[in-house]
């Protein structure tokens, strides 16, 4: 089958490659692949500048929507034709504080679908059965690709702030996390405050489509002054950073009230400056945010079928596996909000 590999370290060293098509083993679930997502990470992957371990030879890729095709020995609950998606985790120990605790995706020994495992730009890819989760009948399957990055949200919002009906929430960056982000704080009965800039136009248009009650281009608008009107002076209840950059931290420490909830959600790549003393003299809980765990994937499917957040008009760009480049060069200059890849033969 084909494959998306990176076969060596370094940047670029990523090509398709014809591999062997995998069987189930025990305890395992092989699935056909539908819709596979590009997250920021397979491009970090690809250049080779990732803090997560990687080990190549490796197919690439960990978002994704597929259809069991068979199932190992000793595995029950699932049968091949089940409409599935699977969690990243594909290895943690099980027996250290934050496995015993649920927070498995803080485990020492964690490795990583697409990652440290072959991961699922191809046409099959093989995961444990405990990872695996039946999609609901009424999320499709371009949705359904979707919902490890969703899972990353549920995990920000659920297990790392608190949102409130009536929270002012500001998130900045209206990419595909930033969107589904919007959603999830308008499921807790927020008022929503989205911003990007002018290359994040049709974004933020989008963003109000979804339930964001501001879009605001901060090239064009003030947003501190929309901030301070909005919240009496006092600034955002809850800040989730999405798009990863040094501006955007520092304008969400800027417009964030006292003790209130910052949330780092977007993953720079590289260190980023910001000034400690304003989480020091405002008492705020900020946080970092890693991944997601099974709680996490059991809302983020929840929230779906509840029909509380739509996922599919994020995928604007759909491609076949074979295009990747094109679709990484893409992502990169932001031409579009979320690209799928499908696979072939």
């Amino acid at each position: 089958m084909k494959a998306l590999v990176k076969y060596d370290k370094g940047p670029g060293n990523m090509e398709v490659r014809d591999v062997p098509e995998p069987v189930a083993g025990a305890g395992q679930i092989k699935i056909k692949v539908k819709y596979s997502g590009i997250c920021g990470s397979d491009l970090h992957i690809y250049h080779s500048d990732i803090a997560i371990p990687v080990r190549p030879p490796v197919i690439t890729g960990h978002e994704f929507s597929g259809v069991v095709e068979e199932v190992g020995e000793g595995v029950s609950g699932f049968k091949p034709g089940d409409r599935v998606v699977s969690e990243t985790a594909y290895h943690y120990c099980g027996t250290c504080h934050f496995c015993r605790e649920g927070f498995y995706n803080l485990c020492v020994e964690r490795k990583t679908l697409g990652y440290w495992f072959n991961g699922i730009f191809a046409r099959y890819t093989v995961v444990p059965a405990a990872r695996v989760h039946k999609i609901p009948d009424n999320v499709s399957d371009i949705a359904a690709a979707m919902t490890e990055p969703l899972a990353c949200v549920c995990h920000a919002v659920y297990d790392l702030c608190r949102i409130v009906p009536g929270n002012l929430v500001l998130i900045t960056g209206p990419g595909a996390v930033g969107l589904m982000a919007v959603q999830v704080a308008k499921a807790h009965g927020a008022v929503v405050v989205v911003s990007g800039t002018d290359i994040d136009f049709k974004r933020l248009e989008m963003a109000k489509k979804l339930g964001a009650d501001y879009a605001v281009n901060v090239e064009k608008d003030n947003l501190e002054d929309i901030i301070g009107k909005l919240s009496g002076g006092y600034g955002a209840d809850v800040v989730l950073e999405c798009a990863g950059t040094e501006s955007a931290v520092d304008t969400g420490l800027k417009l964030i009230k006292k003790r209130g909830w910052f949330t780092q959600i977007g993953l720079p790549g590289k260190k980023v400056n910001f000034d400690i003393e304003k989480i020091c003299y405002k008492e705020l809980h900020f946080s970092g945010s890693l991944g997601s765990r099974n709680h996490s994937w059991r809302m983020a499917l929840k929230l779906q079928e509840e029909g509380k957040v739509n996922l599919e008009p994020l995928a604007d760009t759909i491609m076949p596996l074979t295009r990747w480049k094109e679709a990484f060069e893409r992502f990169e200059k932001k031409q579009g909000c979320k690209i799928l890849l499908t696979p072939k033969d």
